[in-house]
């Protein structure tokens, strides 16, 4: 048994997720610590993000992170300036203007402190403690969860830029529970009425567990991988371009899925179109 899974053993259930986002940050780290300075400039997925972009949105947003737990005052202080910026300008310029600037080994270092902060302020949640975010506030699983989402999501940028292995792990679960609730939140923002019936999630997890989420009696059931689907409500793959298997009500929310907040975001093409 590994150190990482005696902490988990020992720890409850919102430490679980506090020391899961942890090791994937790390995985992460584990994938970037050592590439070539022009490596840092491969263009990803993401749509005008070179590999130094992803981590520096990552950093930003962990040093936000933090300052929401910590100083919610401040926190709100800086969404005042985030939104005010968009209006006249970028949101780029402002999340990753300055980090742009560093080198590979000065954004590393600003990464790891802001994990390292990020950890320190969610050591102080409770369960009931909700946390101000840009839109409405967030309950600290919640908000956990969507930290991990979002390494594991520009994580997989990184990774497909680099052509890189990042080894599968079950921490992969919370995306895929985050990508569940969030199947309402992928109609309302794009101002569409959420179908009748309830869809079922039947998951396989990269260590041969079953996850199940749903009702028994759903009118329509998704089954695959815990990754293809994690990939899907991300917005990193089709669902085309996956193993899942779906019926007409879930194929119509798999096209919609967006399991982060913001505006209306549209994921990518079949690759075969």
């Amino acid at each position: 048994m590994t150190d990482e899974t005696n902490a988990r053993n020992r720890a409850g259930e919102l430490d679980v997720l506090r020391l899961d986002l942890v090791a994937e940050q790390e995985a992460l780290d584990d994938v970037v610590a050592n590439i070539a300075d022009d490596q840092w400039l491969l263009s990803t997925p993401s749509p005008g993000w070179n590999v130094r972009d992803q981590i520096a949105h990552l950093t930003f947003f962990d040093h936000s992170g933090a300052t929401a737990i910590l100083q919610p005052a401040r926190f709100q202080e800086s969404v005042d300036e985030l939104v005010a910026n968009a209006r006249h300008g970028s949101i780029d310029e402002f999340t990753l203007g300055t980090l742009r600037d560093h080198s590979p080994l000065e954004l590393l270092g600003a990464w790891r402190r802001g994990r390292e902060h990020l950890n320190d302020a969610a050591s102080t949640l409770h369960v009931e403690t909700r946390v101000p975010w840009y839109g409405p506030s967030m309950g600290s699983k919640s908000f956990l969860s969507a930290r991990l989402m979002e390494v594991w999501a520009h994580g997989t940028d990184v990774v497909d830029a680099l052509g890189a292995k990042r080894p599968a792990s079950d921490r992969v679960r919370h995306v895929a529970q985050l990508g569940f609730i969030t199947r309402k939140w992928s109609y309302l923002v794009r101002g569409e009425e959420v179908p009748d019936g309830d869809v079922r999630l039947e998951l396989n997890g990269p260590s041969g567990n079953l996850w199940r989420w749903g009702p028994d009696d759903a009118a329509d059931l998704i089954q695959g991988s815990a990754e293809d689907f994690a990939l899907v409500v991300t917005q990193r793959r089709h669902v085309d371009d996956t193993s899942l298997k779906t019926g007409e009500l879930g194929y119509h929310w798999l096209v919609r899925a967006q399991a982060f907040a913001g505006g209306r975001s549209d994921g990518p093409k079949p690759r075969s179109s």
